[in-house]
């Protein structure tokens, strides 16, 4: 009779253990949504999926019509001055300002940027990250100062608060994605 209890509560601990991971993994997919996938996949360029997703939900949580107190628009967040600027430098000739609430020309567009500022900073995605967040104007002068950059390639201090916290953000976000798409890729 105690065996066949042992048995039943390590049974229930067991099921329980399993609900309670399922119930995380579900909480943690609500909180980090997986959405456009196909259409990051086939922009990410040098960058990895959980990169660009952990960018979008830094930007926007995945909302595409959220427009910023200074303007940028649509899940990667995207000035109208640059948008009008990566349609150019892409060749779209038809290109209005509203289309960056719609989401895949938004991620086509800020994916674009993300791999023009790679080839810009040689790779440095505290630098990418940051000139994606302050501006390539606000970096350069980064790099310039010594009290930020000591050999003016790499930033050892990012003076604006928001985009020091924004580079981090991004980075624990990507964590959360690399892990979200592993268990993802079991179940699709």
């Amino acid at each position: 009779m105690l065996k066949r209890n042992r048995s039943k509560i390590l049974l229930s601990l067991i099921f329980f253990a399993i609900l309670t991971c399922i119930v995380g993994i579900i909480l943690v997919q609500i909180r980090f949504p997986i959405r456009h996938l196909d259409v990051i996949k086939a922009n990410a360029g040098n960058f990895e999926p959980a990169f660009i997703l952990a960018v979008i939900h830094a930007e926007s949580s995945f909302r595409p019509y959220v427009v910023s107190h200074r303007g940028a628009m649509g899940l990667m967040q995207i000035m109208e001055p640059t948008g009008i600027w990566l349609a150019q430098l892409m060749g779209k000739t038809d290109f209005e300002a509203d289309q960056l609430f719609v989401p895949e020309t938004n991620i086509v567009l800020g994916t674009y940027f993300l791999n023009w500022l790679w080839r810009y900073y040689d790779g440095d995605i505290t630098l990418i990250l940051s000139g994606y967040n302050a501006g390539i104007g606000n970096v350069n002068r980064w790099l310039g100062d010594e009290r930020f950059s000591k050999d003016g390639e790499t930033l050892y201090y990012i003076p604006f608060w928001e985009t020091r916290t924004y580079v981090q953000r991004v980075e624990r976000n990507r964590q959360i994605y690399e892990w979200l798409l592993k268990i993802y890729g079991l179940f699709s």
